[in-house]
């Protein structure tokens, strides 16, 4: 919205051409984000206090978890409008991926509203149904790829591009590019949401590869960024720098309250949306592989709830009692109960994180 008068204006006062950098506005996003995320915090806080909104913590979690019963939780929907309102302002809204990643992530967003009402309304850790979640979430998912496979405009967009090997690319085709959209976008949600069980455990990992993928955006947008760079060149996507940036100004706004003790959990409404947020920009600026890479923690925290499942069932199924390989599931449980403090957990997976993120950046020139 500001673009487009600040383009009007232009026309008489040169000075607002400024407001034609991308650059520029990615800052002017996240300086906006976090404003939000200051100003309406802990008046967000106090009304869900005051209706009583609190986290109903599962009994078979951890038990130095029952403190926290009370929590005011659905605090990622302050993300959410911070978000939103952000990129709404700065981006350009003539821009078909602005709208796609808007989509998706108010989309798993409103998802994870509903799961979380039904927790705090009816007081059930379990929220909303497993199968009506996945019905959802594919929905959506589905939907994106579609979309984007149908208004694709050059080949590459539709391409698995292989990280480190500049000339190892994969045609999807169409029900390949479909099927690998789904599970990007459903499979990064599910995983941030599994990684959201500690104060600000999820929240900075996020911010951290939202802030890398912001600047792979430009890069693939920025005809000879890319060209110079060997990344595949999409255009449009570097408007998506904007939706990044915004990302992580309302990330870090919110850690300000989340971190421990936390004031406020972002609940479903908050990570499924980010996961989902994190999955689209990487599928649009072909870099899947990548997220899957700078987003290890997630990864490993959903591999590690997979592997105690199986392995759960599978020795029931032989010996006729289950056992498992971890303390508890996800990870960051198992080592809770190894006697790591909750502050220690949190802060070793963000340095690991950061690692991972690096080695991420790193792919823009080891080719």
């Amino acid at each position: 919205m500001l673009l487009e008068l600040a383009r009007w204006l232009a026309h008489d006062i040169r000075g607002f051409n400024v407001f034609n950098y991308i650059t520029l506005r990615a800052v002017l996003a996240t300086l906006t984000a976090l404003a939000i995320s200051f100003i309406a915090g802990p008046s967000v806080i106090r009304k869900l206090t005051e209706y009583k909104v609190g986290q109903a913590v599962r009994d078979d979690g951890p038990q130095s978890h029952l403190i926290k019963t009370g929590t005011p939780t659905m605090g990622g929907a302050l993300i959410l409008v911070s978000i939103a309102i952000s990129t709404l302002l700065w981006a350009d809204l003539s821009n078909r991926f602005v709208w796609v990643v808007l989509f998706t992530t108010v989309g798993f967003g409103a998802v994870g509203w509903v799961d979380d009402y039904r927790k705090v309304v009816h007081k059930n850790p379990k929220g909303l149904s497993a199968k009506a979640k996945f019905f959802w979430q594919s929905l959506i998912g589905l939907a994106v790829a579609v979309f984007l496979y149908r208004t694709h405009l050059s080949s590459v967009e539709t391409t698995l591009i292989v990280p480190f090997f500049k000339h190892l690319v994969l045609p999807l085709g169409a029900i390949g590019f479909i099927v690998l959209t789904y599970l990007v976008v459903v499979g990064s949600s599910n995983a941030v949401n599994l990684t959201d069980g500690l104060d600000g455990l999820a929240i900075l990992p996020t911010v951290m590869v939202a802030s890398a993928l912001g600047i792979f955006a430009y890069v693939a947008g920025h005809l000879h960024f890319s060209s110079y760079l060997g990344v595949p060149h999409v255009a449009g996507a570097s408007e998506l720098m904007v939706f990044c940036a915004a990302m992580a100004g309302a990330g870090l706004g919110f850690l300000w309250f989340n971190a421990y003790p936390a004031e406020v959990f972002m609940g479903d409404v908050g990570a499924l949306a980010l996961g989902a947020a994190l999955g689209i920009v990487a599928v649009i600026v072909r870099q899947e592989i990548i997220l899957f890479i700078m987003g290890g923690v997630f990864v490993v925290e959903t591999v590690s709830v997979a592997i105690q499942v199986l392995y759960f069932k599978y020795t029931k199924h032989t010996t006729g009692t289950g056992k498992r390989i971890f303390l508890m599931a996800p990870l960051h449980h198992h080592y809770e109960e190894k006697g790591w403090k909750e502050t220690q957990v949190v802060v070793r997976f963000w340095i690991i994180s950061m690692m991972l993120v690096l080695i991420g950046l790193a792919s823009l020139k080891l080719r």
